[in-house]
């Protein structure tokens, strides 16, 4: 076939070449079987056999995982294991067989279809990745639940570039490393657990490749190039050579940057810079400090409510949990988002009636000051758990003050409850506004005046500000960071933060984009958080370059007019700052 070259999303960096193997749907038709009644008890039994034969296989992986990489990634495998042992989904799963007199596979199928469908509802990409790992383990129960039971590597015999449809984190931990020199997949995204595992790895991958499985054949010649996303099948030898020297330039080049992990986050010219982890488990502290993080700035708080369906956990069970990211990560700050959902897709609104537009209907702290309860219940933790460490509280999709003060005086509220119960508790924790709506971005200045500090969330300003959806292919190039409303929307954030005297990070997903980083260094920002494989990249990269530098060439950015030319002058200034490149391919970078 002539060559062919693919834009798909870069999830693990690095650059790959080899031959195709091409890995086939393994899905198997799932039966319903009715049973009598005198058959239950023992089809609950065998379910009951198929979990811990599950337990125990991921028990393994664990294993391998902690001798490969180390603790860092070994919750991956954690997460997987509670769901197996939560009451909740295995007393669903008995109930079925019971009331409905079904089999097992049935039964396990319904309510991981449930869990699925809750997670493909999410408009938040991170939270979509996470239906890979329900899906994951609704395989494994099934195939213990057959005869299909032991786990089996793949037989590769060479080294290989796997294509598939989709890569679960336990089929690649399963794989040997020595032969995966790359992968391809039409599903998943930067922030699934297969991508961090891959990145933590060190294997390069893209995803988001839509029916790549069509345009590959086993044997085909594919090189990957992991920073960009970009796949070329059947590259001509020159390119191939091309690619060699690319490619041992950029193992030099990651070989300098580990060196940066005990290493202060500083430009050239002694301006320091914070750089946090993004995560959404305790569990992965292990892996923000592996990466030298001086803190979490996100701490998505919504994976606590999320089990088979929408669950409340009660204030000891946050409490608990916030209590230890807090102590582990003392002094430095753990920045916890409240909860960020929307109610339609955790529990039905009361009339019964879906929303037409769930992006834009109660969601985050519409939902929560909608449930006060609720709410209250996770405030009342974080101000007890703040007596430990250095907590804050970062609260989503506020879009007018009037909103954040409702959060203060149901704070004030928390407080005066727990002081009349004679419980311990923080009466000065910081209470953020994460800054992701229009409406918050055009009145910064008066939000300063009353929030203690501001979280950027990237992700969704660009999103709204834009009127694009960036999961939808027709449109996605429309999604563009550095068009000139967005980078002006920030300097007037940052300013307003300045102004005031208080803080301002940055936790989307430009905060961990090499591109970005000069610009928004000269906008300002001091803080950013990113999942944490990216902070050594970014440090190597912050330590390169002088803010005086940043300054001016971010002043020249503001005053260009269109997002084309700014991401071409960016291009071109970072390709002169990086000669041996931190980005391969730097003009394949250009998507608008």
């Amino acid at each position: 076939m002539p060559e062919k070259i693919l834009k798909g999303i870069a999830v693990s960096p690095g650059i790959a070449i080899g031959k195709a193997q091409v890995l086939r749907s393994q899905e198997t038709p799932i039966a319903r079987k009715h049973l009598q009644p005198a058959q239950i008890e023992k089809e609950k039994r065998r379910f009951s056999k198929a979990l811990e034969r599950s337990k125990k296989q991921l028990l393994k992986l664990k294993e391998k995982i902690l001798s490969e990489i180390g603790e860092a990634l070994a919750y991956i495998f954690d997460a997987h294991i509670s769901i197996l042992e939560d009451k909740t989904f295995t007393s669903q799963v008995e109930s079925l067989i019971q009331k409905e007199q079904v089999n097992a596979e049935w039964a396990v199928k319904t309510v991981m279809d449930q869990m699925i469908r809750l997670f493909n509802g999410f408009d938040d990409i991170y939270l979509r990745d996470r239906r890979i790992d329900i899906e994951d383990i609704s395989r494994r129960i099934l195939k213990n639940l057959s005869d299909r039971s032991k786990d089996r590597q793949m037989p590769f015999q060479e080294q290989v570039i796997l294509v598939a449809p989709e890569l679960s984190p336990s089929r690649l931990a399963q794989m040997s490393k020595r032969y995966i020199l790359g992968f391809l997949t039409e599903a998943g995204g930067r922030d699934s657990h297969t991508a961090i595992l891959a990145r933590s790895l060190q294997i390069p991958a893209v995803a988001g490749l839509e029916d790549v499985c069509r345009y590959v054949n086993n044997k085909d010649q594919i090189i990957i190039n992991g920073d960009e996303g970009i796949v070329i099948i059947e590259p001509d030898i020159s390119i191939i050579n091309e690619y060699k020297n690319k490619q041992k330039r950029y193992r030099e080049f990651e070989e300098r940057l580990l060196k940066t992990r005990d290493l202060e986050s500083k430009t050239a010219d002694g301006v320091s810079i914070q750089l946090q982890a993004n995560i959404e488990m305790p569990e992965e502290v292990e892996l923000a400090r592996k990466y030298g993080a001086q803190g979490i700035g996100l701490y998505r708080s919504e994976f606590l409510f999320l089990k088979p369906h929408f669950y409340l956990p009660s204030e000891k069970e946050q409490l608990e949990i916030y209590k230890t990211l807090a102590q582990k990560l003392k002094p430095y700050p753990v920045m916890v988002r409240t909860l960020d959902l929307g109610g339609e897709k955790i529990t039905p609104p009361e009339d019964g009636q879906p929303e037409e537009n769930p992006v834009l209907g109660l969601r985050a702290v519409r939902y929560c000051l909608n449930k006060k309860e609720v709410f209250k219940t996770q405030l009342r933790a974080l101000i007890r758990a703040a007596q430990y460490g250095n907590i804050k509280i970062i609260i989503p999709m506020i879009s007018a003050l009037e909103e954040f003060r409702q959060v203060k005086a149901l704070i004030k509220e928390a407080a005066e409850e727990l002081k009349r119960e004679r419980l311990f508790y923080s009466s000065n924790v910081p209470v953020g506004i994460m800054i992701e709506v229009p409406s918050a971005a055009a009145t910064a200045d008066l939000l300063a005046q009353e929030a203690d500090f501001f979280t950027i969330g990237t992700n969704d300003l660009i999103q709204y500000f834009l009127a694009v959806d960036r999961t939808n292919a027709r449109v996605s190039h429309l999604f563009q960071p550095l068009h000139p409303a967005i980078l002006r929307s920030l300097k007037f954030i940052i300013e307003s933060a300045e102004k005031r005297g208080i803080e301002v990070g940055l936790c989307g997903e430009m905060a961990s984009d090499p591109l970005f980083i000069i610009i928004l260094l000269g906008l300002g920002l001091r803080q950013l958080s990113m999942n944490p494989a990216s902070i050594p990249k970014i440090k190597g990269i912050i330590r390169a370059i002088r803010y005086s530098e940043a300054k001016k060439m971010t002043d020249e950015m503001l005053r260009i007019s269109t997002a084309r030319e700014v991401e071409e002058y960016a291009l071109e200034k970072m390709a002169k700052l990086f000669p041996n490149g931190f980005m391969t391919g730097l003009k394949e970078r250009l998507t608008y």
